[in-house]
């Protein structure tokens, strides 16, 4: 390899890697605020999951329908850090 074609990709490198922006005060308190929420959400099903009376299929299907909420708030809620990173 050239070193012309070396040093051109370690200057592209560079540029891209130091491009980067942060996320403001209030995006960062934002965030923190979404992750404590999502932490009690978790809990309290964890609480209703563990006290489930019903039969073994109905707590299964209440169980399956949290992790799915949980993990549907996960998404949008990295989604949204991802974007302010960017932004």
């Amino acid at each position: 390899m050239k070193l012309s074609n070396l040093v051109m990709i370690m200057t592209l490198g560079l540029f891209f890697s130091t491009a980067h922006a942060t996320e403001t005060l209030t995006e960062k308190s934002d965030a923190t605020k979404r992750d404590i929420q999502r932490d009690a959400n978790k809990a309290v099903d964890r609480v209703d999951e563990a006290t489930c009376t019903d039969t073994d299929a109905e707590c299964a299907k209440r169980k399956m329908g949290n992790r799915a909420e949980e993990g549907k708030d996960l998404i949008k809620d990295k989604s949204s850090e991802m974007k302010n990173k960017i932004d």
